[in-house]
C-alpha cells in the first residue's frame, strides 16, 4: 500500500494520469470528488483496468493543495514564459503542461531543483506552497504567480490481493479513514495556503493574483489546447469530470 501522483501509475495504465491534469477542477472539493473510488465514474473505470492490468486498486486520495508557477520574474500569461526553459516533472503529462505553458520543458528531477534554479538551468518551476516554502525556493525564485493550474491530489492505492484477503468490514473501516483523512486534508491546505502565501511574501517573493493582472484563463485555454492535443485519450474522461457537482 502507497501514495503518490496518479501519474506514478500510468506505466500500467497511461489514461490514470488524467487525475492530475491542469484545468480539469473548479477547486480542491472538485477534485476529491472526482477522486472519489467511490462514486466518480471516471475513477471507477481507471479502477478496473488498474486491477485487470496492474494488480492494483485506488482505494482513497490525499489533497496537497493547488499548484502555482514560480519564476525568477513576473510571470502573468503564457507570453511571458515563451520560449524559456522551465522545470517539467520527468512525465510526459508535465512536458505537455509547460510546453502549453508556452515555456521550454526541461526536466528536472525534484532532489536537483534549487541547484537547477540557482544556475539557470531552468528559470522557472510549478508546485504547490507547501514545497515551495519546505524547499526554500524564496532564495533562488522571486515570484510566484497563483495560476492553481493543477489542484494535487495524490492517489492511495493496493495490491489488489492483498484488498480482496480482507475482510469486507476491514475494507471498510479503511476506506472510511482515507475518506476522513482527505477532507482533513483539503481543510488544512485550504487554510494553510494564505499562511503560505503570507511567509513567502515575508521572506521577500512578489506574489502575482488576478487582481495584478494574472491571465489565469490564458494559461486554461493554452494548456486545454495542448493537452486535449497531446492526450486525445483522456476527453471523455475529462467530460466525466467536469461534470461531477
Amino acid at each position: 500500500m502507497g501514495h503518490h501522483d496518479f501519474a506514478s501509475l500510468a506505466q500500467m495504465v497511461p489514461d490514470v494520469s488524467v487525475f492530475n491534469a491542469p484545468f480539469i477542477y473548479r477547486d480542491g472539493a472538485h477534485a476529491l470528488a472526482a477522486t472519489d473510488p467511490a462514486t466518480s465514474p471516471a475513477l471507477q473505470q481507471i479502477n478496473e483496468q488498474l486491477v485487470e492490468q496492474g494488480g492494483v486498486r485506488i482505494i482513497g486520495r490525499i489533497y496537497r493543495g493547488a499548484r502555482h508557477i514560480s519564476s525568477n520574474f513576473e510571470v502573468k500569461s503564457p507570453d511571458d514564459l515563451a520560449g524559456k526553459p522551465f522545470r517539467a516533472v520527468p512525465l510526459e503529462l508535465w512536458v505537455s503542461m509547460v510546453t502549453g505553458f508556452g515555456a521550454t520543458p526541461t526536466p528536472v528531477e525534484v532532489a536537483e531543483l534549487p541547484t537547477a534554479l540557482m544556475t539557470g538551468l531552468v528559470v522557472g518551476q510549478e508546485n504547490p506552497l507547501t514545497m515551495i516554502t519546505s524547499n526554500s525556493l524564496h532564495e533562488v525564485q522571486s515570484h510566484v504567480a497563483m495560476t492553481g493550474h493543477m489542484q494535487s491530489v495524490l492517489a492511495v492505492f493496493i495490491n489488489e490481493g492483498v484488498w480482496q484477503g480482507l475482510s469486507e468490514e476491514t475494507r471498510t473501516q479503511i476506506t472510511d479513514v482515507l475518506d476522513a483523512k482527505a477532507e482533513e486534508s483539503l481543510v488544512w491546505a485550504q487554510e494553510s495556503e494564505a499562511e503560505l502565501v503570507a511567509e513567502l511574501t515575508e521572506k521577500g517573493m512578489t506574489v502575482v493574483t488576478e487582481e495584478d493582472g494574472l491571465d489565469i484563463d490564458a494559461f486554461r485555454e493554452r494548456v486545454l489546447a495542448q493537452i486535449n492535443g497531446d492526450f486525445p485519450s483522456y476527453q471523455p474522461y475529462i467530460e466525466q469530470i467536469m461534470a461531477i457537482e
